[in-house]
C-alpha cells in the first residue's frame, strides 16, 4: 500500500503560511477608537493582552493548510507490478575430456584445474541471467546432458557443482557431437535469441559429426554459436592424482606436478563454427581472460525485461477539504460572536 499527492507541487504554498503569519504580526491591526491622548493607551497597555486574535488567525492559516492538501490530492494505492521477461536461451557446452585437469589456467593463489577455473566463471555467468533459460551439457569422448534448459538456476548450479572429469569416457573430444546435441535442445522453443557457448582445450578427436557440419546445422535452427578455447598450447603441466582422481597436494598446499602434455587446440574450425552461425570466437590462456571473455558475452546478449505497474487509488482529498471546511466555520462562528470585535 502506497501513500502518494497527484500534485505534490502545490504543497509548496504551504511554506506561504509562515510568511502571512510574520507580515500579520508586523503590520498590526488598524485602530478601531481614536484617542485625543495616549494617556489612556498607557493605562491599556500595562493590562493583559487578549489572546482571541491571534488564536482566530492560527485558525485561518490550519484552514489554509488544509485546503492546499486537498488541493494536491493525497491517495492511496494499491498496485502490483509485473515483470515482463523476453529471455534468451542458452546451452552451455563444456569440454570435460582429460586434458582439462591441466593447471595452465590456475590462479597464483589457488590450486585448480582448467575445469575448476571454468566451473567458477560459468556459475558467475549463470547468476547474471536470471531471466534466461539455460541448459547444460558436457562432452568428451560422447556429449553427456547435464541439464536441460531451465529457470531454475539453483538446482542448474548444483548441477554444474557435480561435474567432473570422468563423468564419460574422457579419451576423446567430440565437438561436433556436442554441438549438434546442444543446437538439438534448441530447434523447438520459442525465443528471442538462441544460443550456444561451446568451451574446449582441445581439438575433435570423434569424427561422428563433423563440427562444421553441426554449426551448418545450427545455423539452420538460427542458433547462434559462441566458440571459447581454454588454455595454453604447447606442454602444459599435469597434476598427481588419487585412485579417486583427486588433485594430489604436498603438506605445504602446492599441487604437485605429475609432468606435461601437450596441448593442441584447432582454432581455426572453432573459428569456422563462429563464422558460419554468426557467433565469435574467443580465446583465454588465463583464469582472468576466461572471466573476461563470458562478462563479454553477458554483454553482447541482453536480456529485455518490462517493469509494468498497475495501481488503484483511493483519494483522500475529500478530509483535509472536510477538515480545512471545518476550521473557517468555527473561525467564523467564533469571530462574530464570542471572540467578535467591537468597531
Amino acid at each position: 500500500m502506497d501513500f502518494a499527492f497527484r500534485n505534490p507541487e502545490l504543497l509548496w504554498l504551504l511554506l506561504a503560511l509562515p510568511v502571512l503569519a510574520i507580515l500579520k504580526g508586523r503590520s498590526g491591526k488598524s485602530a478601531a477608537l481614536v484617542f485625543s491622548s495616549v494617556a489612556i493607551a498607557r493605562q491599556v497597555a500595562g493590562q493583559a493582552r487578549s489572546s482571541a486574535g491571534r488564536f482566530l488567525f492560527l485558525l485561518r492559516l490550519l484552514a489554509l493548510a488544509a485546503l492546499i492538501i486537498a488541493m494536491a490530492r493525497p491517495q492511496i494505492g494499491e498496485g502490483h507490478s509485473e515483470v515482463e521477461a523476453s529471455g534468451i536461451d542458452i546451452v552451455m557446452a563444456v569440454d570435460v575430456s582429460g586434458s582439462m585437469r591441466a593447471l595452465d589456467l590456475m590462479r597464483p593463489d589457488e590450486i585448480a584445474t582448467r575445469l575448476d577455473i571454468v566451473k567458477e566463471t560459468i556459475a558467475d555467468f549463470i547468476e547474471k541471467r536470471k531471466n534466461d533459460r539455460i541448459g547444460l551439457v558436457a562432452f568428451a569422448k560422447e556429449p553427456y546432458l547435464v541439464s536441460p534448459l531451465t529457470l531454475n538456476h539453483d538446482w542448474l548450479l548444483r548441477n554444474l557443482e557435480r561435474l567432473h572429469i570422468g563423468l564419460i569416457d574422457e579419451s576423446g573430444t567430440a565437438i561436433g557431437a556436442a554441438l549438434g546435441m546442444s543446437s538439438n535442445r534448441l530447434r523447438d522453443l520459442p525465443a528471442k535469441s538462441r544460443i550456444v557457448i561451446l568451451l574446449t582445450d582441445g581439438e575433435e578427436t570423434i569424427g561422428q559429426i563433423p563440427p562444421v557440419a553441426a554449426a551448418e546445422a545450427a545455423k539452420a535452427f538460427d542458433v547462434k554459436v559462441y566458440t571459447i578455447a581454454a588454455g595454453k598450447t604447447g606442454r602444459v603441466p599435469m597434476p598427481r592424482l588419487d585412485d579417486q582422481g583427486n588433485v594430489i597436494t604436498n603438506r605445504a598446499g602446492q599441487v604437485i606436478v605429475d609432468g606435461y602434455m601437450p596441448s593442441n587446440i584447432d582454432e581455426k574450425t572453432l573459428k569456422e563454427i563462429a563464422s558460419i552461425t554468426d557467433g565469435q570466437f574467443f580465446r583465454a590462456t588465463d583464469a582472468k581472460e576466461l572471466e573476461k571473455i563470458y562478462e563479454e558475452i553477458d554483454k553482447l546478449e541482453k536480456t529485455e525485461v518490462k517493469l509494468k505497474h498497475y495501481a488503484n487509488y483511493t483519494e483522500l482529498f475529500i478530509w483535509p477539504a472536510l477538515l480545512g471546511l471545518c476550521l473557517i466555520g468555527v473561525e467564523q462562528l467564533l469571530g462574530n460572536s464570542i471572540y467578535r470585535r467591537v468597531p
